[in-house]
């Protein structure tokens, strides 16, 4: 750990910086994420969009050193800066930090909590969910038995979980899509984290559940302080509950920025794309929504230069197909996007300056 001597409540909460994961296996070197740079505000919600094996998991996971092998941290930093007991600031690179030491073992649950995609997989299904919550519990506090049970009642009762005690003596199995989502965000919350990353919350779930799943996380937001990273490929999602936003392509970020800026002035292609595809409730007749042409590259045959340039409407022969974009702030927005309509390929511009 590194002592500071500014409040960690003034700084980011989380700083990504180039963070690249690459899984080396016997066929190539599949780049999961390839240089994402983000920070993370206390209490704010970041989005993380993106069509599906773009990178978004993988990049949630990292952050807590879960990586399945073969993957690895190739380069990059993952910064959180978080107070001690006394109130005493103090910042971790999470990736100078093994997976299975002290420091990660206490980060998972008590700094940061992920809610997996999938409840049904993440629970144990020979554990009872009142005994897996008391589990989390007490591996971060000291606490007794009856103090980690009244504990899970308050969590499940919090999530709108109807007949709490009795749902903490049942399995996960025993419980519906809805009800084990909000039995997962319960154990997650269980040691208050400073940071929540929601994997695909609204996944597989009816579009009622969905909304109550959202409401949820917002009102535990405002209860607790907490940030929250929001994974996720359905931007009305986005739209409806971050504050600011990620858009990844075949692992690296395309275009960051506040909310706002990103569906009113969308500047990379891509984002363009994906926004350009949400039904309006406004269009007149039935009409075939538009789609971006093509599909996403394999992973071991990445393009050059511009990942995206295969099923861009905008490609430029000589300068995407031989050059890497790098991130570029866009004058007069928050937005920073890696695209040649907005500087030439030496990196440099009239419109605003680099960012890393």
């Amino acid at each position: 750990m590194v002592q500071t001597e500014v409040s960690a409540k003034q700084l980011p909460l989380l700083s990504v910086n180039d963070l690249k994961v690459h899984f080396h296996t016997d066929e190539g070197i599949v780049k999961a994420v390839d240089g994402v740079s983000f920070d993370i505000m206390p209490g704010k919600t970041m989005g993380v969009v993106g069509e599906s094996g773009c990178g978004k998991s993988t990049l949630g996971r990292t952050l807590l050193q879960i990586i399945e092998k073969p993957g690895l941290i190739d380069d990059g930093s993952i910064v959180l800066r978080s107070e001690d007991e006394e109130g005493n600031p103090y910042e971790i690179d999470i990736v100078n930090e093994h997976s299975n030491s002290r420091t990660m073992r206490a980060v998972r649950g008590q700094d940061i909590a992920l809610v997996f995609q999938e409840p049904m997989t993440s629970f144990s299904p020979v554990h009872t969910i009142g005994n897996q919550i008391k589990e989390a519990i007490r591996l971060h506090h000291d606490v007794s038995e009856k103090e980690a049970q009244d504990r899970a009642l308050e969590l499940v009762t919090q999530v709108g979980i109807p007949n709490p005690a009795q749902r903490l003596s049942e399995y996960s199995f025993q419980l519906s899509g809805g009800l084990r989502q909000r039995a997962m965000i319960a154990m997650a919350l269980s040691c208050e984290p400073k940071l929540l990353i929601a994997d695909e919350p609204t996944t597989a779930l009816d579009v009622t559940t969905q909304a109550q799943i959202l409401d949820l996380l917002r009102d535990l937001q405002q209860q607790n302080g907490m940030a929250i990273m929001l994974i996720t490929h359905n931007l009305g999602v986005i739209a409806e509950m971050a504050d600011d936003v990620v858009v990844m392509y075949l692992g690296r970020a395309v275009e960051t920025g506040n909310v706002n800026d990103i569906f009113h002035s969308p500047q990379h292609p891509y984002t363009q794309g994906l926004l350009r595809s949400i039904p309006s409730i406004y269009e007149k007749g039935i009409e075939k929504l538009p789609s971006i042409k093509g599909s996403i590259p394999h992973p071991f045959n990445r393009p050059s230069g511009c990942t995206f340039r295969p099923r861009c409407p905008s490609y430029m022969e000589g300068v995407c197909d031989l050059n890497d974009p790098v991130f570029l702030d866009i004058e007069g927005t928050s937005q920073a996007v890696a695209c040649f309509l907005h500087h030439p390929p030496d990196g440099s511009s009239t419109n605003g300056s680099e960012s890393a």
